[in-house]
């Protein structure tokens, strides 16, 4: 009897024990975090960090499980997954959605924003209008932080618009397409981590883009100027499916957010010291960084304002009120 006893008291005790042990796996979180870009850029790194922070902050609690570079889900699918709850959360390039609603394209407006403290106040009047476009899709945004400003790689220099016609111009958006139509150049669409091979296949001959993704695509192997254009400084957005975030308890939403706060002021410092730093690679590496003539500027800056009254047209009223509150 008394062996009977002590096996049940033993058998109790190890069932409590594995009731625990389940209730503590049932009471942790793991979500999938799909990226485009590859681990050594910044934006990754400032991710990686996010996730780092969460995880802390909840004891181990809550773990976000970055996948960089495209490999669990390729840039354009990135968004739809997180909305469809493929994934929980997820980064991509803002203005990808602009063929959605134009707003959403306002950072990628040539010569709208080209230095950080008008990028600061475009997000600001921004934010309040895409996060109801973001909200009815059942995602929420969470941060989001700004590329360098963009630059022209080339083969040759350029000094005018119209030495771009005919050459063949990587596009990331659907704006950088029409700016590519409107100076006379033919737009392909690649990816960042397609860059290289794009260029050795002579898919592209050209491309606008950040130092970042220069100097990490290591360019001056397949182009030799910068033309340093500051033509505006597009940003990447983190989202998280709303119904997921509803599932967190209060602590786990606080981590979240909080880190999200923290990622968006130290993304934006990051993007700074990264504009000068990868430019110090794009030289040390033999690129020409020349400062753009006066009739290529005057050129741009008459192509970025026929696309801004486009965009005007398309954005309707609530690209009337975001550029009333940008420029208040």
């Amino acid at each position: 009897m008394r062996k009977m006893s002590k096996l049940i008291a033993t058998f109790a005790a190890t069932a409590l024990i594995s009731g625990m042990s389940t209730m503590a796996s049932a009471a942790s979180v793991s979500w999938d975090m799909p990226t485009p870009y590859p681990d050594k850029t910044f934006h990754t790194q400032n991710i990686i960090e996010f996730a780092e922070e969460v995880k802390k902050a909840t004891g181990g609690k809550f773990e976000i499980k970055i996948h960089s570079a495209g490999s669990l889900i390729k840039h354009p699918e990135i968004k739809n997954a997180v909305r469809g709850g493929q994934v929980q959360i997820g980064e991509f390039f803002l203005s990808r959605l602009s063929n959605e609603n134009a707003t959403f394209g306002a950072d990628s407006q040539p010569f709208l924003a080209t230095n950080y403290a008008d990028a600061e106040k475009l997000w600001s009047a921004q934010q309040p209008i895409i996060t109801p476009l973001l909200e009815k899709q059942k995602l929420m945004p969470l941060f989001s932080v700004p590329w360098p400003p963009q630059g022209l790689y080339t083969k040759k220099q350029i000094n005018t618009v119209d030495d771009l016609k005919g050459i063949k111009f990587r596009a990331y958006n659907a704006t950088l397409e029409k700016f590519a139509n409107a100076v006379g150049a033919a737009p392909t669409q690649v990816e960042v981590p397609d860059i290289p091979q794009a260029f050795a296949t002579g898919r592209v001959e050209a491309m606008i883009t950040s130092p970042s993704t220069g100097a990490n695509s290591k360019a001056w192997d397949f182009v030799d100027y910068f033309t340093d254009i500051q033509a505006w400084l597009p940003k990447n957005i983190v989202v998280v499916n709303k119904k997921a975030f509803m599932k967190l308890d209060k602590e786990m939403q606080q981590a979240l957010l909080t880190a999200a706060e923290n990622a968006e002021k130290r993304g934006w410092e990051m993007s700074k010291k990264e504009t000068a730093a990868k430019i110090a690679i794009l030289k040390e590496n033999g690129m020409q960084v020349v400062k753009p003539s006066d009739a290529l500027m005057d050129g741009l800056k008459e192509t970025g304002a026929g696309m801004l009254t486009d965009w005007k047209k398309a954005a309707g009223a609530d690209g009337e009120k975001l550029l009333k509150m940008y420029k208040q």
